[in-house]
């Protein structure tokens, strides 16, 4: 008989899914499977906090398309992993947590680290979570664990495995691997695929809004292709810029729409993965209007039609379903009209862009954020990996992002936890380390994972992040001082601190920015370093981006700024 431990079992079952990293934490409960991973040559990047394990976990399936696995300890190494698995839940994440736990023979005896039911507690925000009771089961359950985070709707899954379970030894022979993989989603059938391309065909002024399914770059082409194809400009919500950059028929944020003349607006509207809500301003027809043909494609049933009747909607994988638009339209076959009606959505963009530029030029103070987001555009590499964190950073960027030919825009998500995505960044630039990612974050957002700089440096991530220093909590800043007045705004200042010197510190890089011209020059250091890096850019709280504005009641240019 040959043995295995449960931890032996677990490393061999992710190994046999094609895992080749995990994001982690070590503790007591899980030293097992870093064991078991030192002598199956299973990389382990671990970082200063549970939370960032999951979020790393995130970045790295965000940008590949596939799982990515975090393993953390009982109790506190649990609750700090929670909101990791609810980010991933809502923004359908395919991650596998696999969590440690007291032993069986110890249940319900005021164990360290026990007493609270992780599996209860996970329940709400997973696909499936379910504690393993012994080690031969671990082939079974984790390939199934495995097939569910993949399939469609994609979303994380947890495994509680007891510290016992992870000891146990069992006849490995015994326990065979399972099937993790999955072949294939369903596409949209013909019947449908006619029908929407009729509707494209006769439209006068067709979109259609990218969700964040197009991940690889095959999905990306095909998408691109059939944007060609097809005559119809790109549109996305914040997750899916990367999937739209470098099309020709790329238009940038949906948002933009709400700007479109009112007898120009569109007639057909195709989502590809796009969900009804905060992007699309809740179905309220502000963007998508009340009287367009609505063909949305989702693989959720749940979503399809979730705020706005629509003409025809189609459980099925949008990847799969735009491979078959775009084999079914063999040629270009565009009219000058469409492309008319492609330029006058970019002179939409660029109407809001040039708007921007104005409000920026004639601010006094502090770099404007706009003018830092716009030369962070300009002056990062073709193909790198974005990742946003903290409010008013994502609605400065998301206004330049379409812009940059980036091939993943990573933001927050539908939880928009701040703080979330030094993690996301760590994990997105182990998954991609031929290409550089830069972290774009608020002063506030970056002071949760400070500590994640040291990561960085052991686990030689080049991670280049760019604070956007306002020396506030900016949204919530601006909030109080709309809804109540300047003189009560409390609890949001954040005067203290270089950021920068954190990052040396702990043995990164670090540099100062003080005037706009510094900028890009501070990002082509850090790039040529080849070292994680933190870039300290002192900007302007006063200016509000367009959508804040929108959020607050008005128009995205009201001219609306802060009497700071």
């Amino acid at each position: 008989m040959k043995a295995a431990t449960g931890s032996e079992l677990v490393v061999r079952g992710l190994q046999h899914a094609g895992v080749q990293v995990l994001f982690s934490l070590n503790g007591a409960h899980v030293d097992g499977i870093f064991q078991a991973a030192l002598d199956a040559d299973l990389e382990i990047v671990d970082v200063r906090h549970e939370m960032n394990a999951g979020h790393a976990a995130e970045g790295y399936a965000r940008v590949t398309g596939d799982i990515g696995v975090a393993v953390v300890t009982a109790g506190g190494g649990f609750t700090n992993l929670l909101t990791s698995v609810a980010n991933a839940y809502m923004d359908r994440t395919p991650v596998v947590y696999i969590a440690g736990s007291g032993p069986l023979d110890l249940d319900q005896v005021n164990d360290q680290q026990a007493g609270v039911d992780q599996i209860a507690m996970a329940t709400p925000v997973t696909k499936f979570a379910h504690r393993v009771t012994r080690a031969d089961l671990i082939p079974r359950l984790l390939a199934q664990a495995v097939r569910i985070a993949r399939s469609a709707p994609q979303g994380p899954v947890l495994l509680d495995i007891p510290w016992d379970v992870l000891q146990q030894s069992v006849d490995a022979d015994a326990t065979p691997d399972f099937r993790t993989s999955i072949d294939g989603f369903g596409c949209a059938p013909k019947s449908v695929t006619g029908s929407v391309l009729d509707a494209l065909s006769a439209a006068k002024r067709p979109v259609a809004l990218v969700g964040r399914s197009f991940t690889t770059p095959e999905a990306r082409q095909q998408l691109h292709e059939f944007a060609e194809r097809a005559g119809i400009p790109l549109l996305s919500d914040y997750e899916g810029l990367g999937a739209i950059s470098g099309s020709e028929w790329n238009v940038g944020l949906v948002q933009l729409l709400a700007t479109v003349p009112e007898n120009q607006r569109p007639d057909v509207v195709l989502m590809l993965g796009l969900r009804f809500g905060l992007p699309t301003q809740f179905g309220k027809g502000t963007l998508i209007p009340k009287d367009a043909r609505i063909f949305q494609i989702d693989s959720d049933g749940k979503e399809l039609g979730r705020l706005q009747n629509i003409e025809v909607g189609v459980q099925a994988d949008p990847v799969a379903t735009v491979a078959g638009f775009r084999d079914e339209l063999v040629e270009d076959n565009t009219s000058a009209e469409r492309k008319d009606w492609l330029a006058a959505l970019r002179c939409v963009a660029d109407e809001r862009r040039t708007a921007l530029e104005k409000e920026a030029e004639a601010h006094d103070g502090a770099i404007h954020p706009y003018l830092a987001a716009r030369t962070i555009a300009d002056s990062i590499p073709a193909g790198s990996v974005v990742v946003v964190d903290g409010a008013l950073t994502e609605l400065w960027m998301s206004e330049v992002a379409a812009k940059a030919d980036v091939s993943h825009y990573l933001g927050h998500g539908y939880l928009s936890s701040m703080g979330c995505n030094m993690g996301t960044a760590l994990g997105a630039q182990y998954a991609i380390r031929e290409r550089p990612t830069i972290l774009v974050t608020g002063d506030g957002a970056v002071g949760y994972s400070l500590a994640e700089f040291d990561s960085m440096v052991r686990a030689d991530l080049p991670v280049i992040v760019i604070v956007l220093n306002n020396q506030a909590w900016g949204a919530t800043l601006h909030t109080q001082q709309a809804l109540f007045g300047e003189d009560r705004v409390t609890h949001n200042r954040l005067a203290n601190g270089s950021y920068s010197g954190v990052a040396r510190a702990l043995g990164a890089e670090g540099i100062e920015v003080d005037i706009i011209s510094e900028l890009r020059p501070a990002i082509e250091a850090a790039l040529k370093s080849g070292r994680p890096t933190c870039i300290d850019v002192r900007v302007s709280l006063a200016p509000i981006p367009p959508e804040e504005r929108v959020i607050m009641g008005g128009g995205p240019f009201t001219g609306v700024e802060t009497r700071l």
